[in-house]
């Protein structure tokens, strides 16, 4: 994540450049604040004013910002979090993001494993024709039933190691009309990626994906820096499928317990329903597809 380091005014940290970027979101009105006109004000809350909203000193909250103070209490994290509008999920980042700059940063990451076990593929199989596919911490497409890989048109054209979602809704030239809702798609991959960032930042795997992303995607670049972090596990997706027409189809998203940050996501609808019959389909049409064996 080669820009993420070179951004942020003053050099900093992640924590500082999360709170910089927040606190861009917050206006003085929003925050119970009364000022004046003023030529050129920054969007947003200046620093000593989320200082003083915060109860700390304009010096303190400029440390946490360049990185100088890395141990705030949790009294002034709760504190930051209520003046800048957190909802739950971006307050828990934000601890995070003061956890890890507590630690030793010279600690080295594991290496992801890319191995599905044996058992879950056959629950893949299993599924069937409900389209699923089991992911990576960075969302790596690592196995899937017929169904899962062919919902994602046109991703079974690319070689196994790119196969990926957040490439696939930002690079693939198909995804902005596959997905109706293809603006939602773009910012919660970007939000799972900012929640990794926070915890794991220095990963190989996620750095190697971000500088790719910023690099091809003025989208991408464009909402990394918004730093939203925000993870959706489960809900309904409208599809605009090239052959098999609309769908809408509900998903749930499932840690594996055994293999950290592999995730099982499924699809499902109500058998009898068009969603169903199209899922049905998308099965039957990718069986169809593989080379037939036999003197048959």
């Amino acid at each position: 994540m080669a820009r993420e380091r070179r951004n942020g005014s003053g050099g900093g940290t992640d924590l500082g450049s999360f709170l910089r970027a927040r606190r861009t979101h917050v206006s003085p009105e929003e925050a119970g604040l009364r000022v004046g006109p003023a030529l050129r004000r920054p969007p947003g809350l200046r620093r000593e004013e989320l200082a003083m909203l915060a109860g700390v000193s304009i010096d303190y909250y400029t440390r946490l910002e360049r990185g100088r103070e890395t141990r705030p209490s949790p009294a002034v994290v709760d504190a930051l979090a209520g003046v800048l509008r957190l909802d739950a999920r971006e307050h828990e980042h934000l601890r995070d993001l003061v956890a890890r700059a507590a630690r030793d940063a010279s600690r080295e990451p594991a290496a992801p494993t890319r191995t599905v076990r044996p058992g879950v593929r056959l629950l893949l199989e299993s599924l069937r024709p409900n389209p699923a596919h089991v992911v990576s911490r960075t969302s790596d497409v690592l196995a899937c039933n017929p169904g899962g890989m062919r919902l994602l048109a046109g991703l079974d054209k690319w070689p196994a190691r790119e196969r990926n979602v957040a490439r696939y809704v930002f690079l693939h030239p198909d995804a902005p009309s596959l997905f109706d809702d293809w603006d939602e798609q773009v910012r919660a991959c970007v939000g799972r990626m900012r929640a990794l960032a926070g915890t794991d930042p220095d990963a190989p795997d996620l750095a190697a994906l971000v500088d790719e992303l910023l690099l091809k995607s003025p989208d991408f670049a464009r909402l990394w820096d918004h730093y939203d972090v925000r993870l959706r596990s489960h809900g309904h997706r409208t599809f605009h499928h090239p052959e098999v027409g609309d769908l809408t189809l509900g998903y749930q998203s499932m840690q594996l317990d055994g293999t950290p940050g592999h995730r099982l996501v499924a699809y499902y609808a109500e058998p009898g329903t068009p969603g169903y019959d199209a899922m049905a389909l998308l099965d039957t049409a990718v069986d169809r597809s593989r080379p037939r064996t036999g003197s048959g």
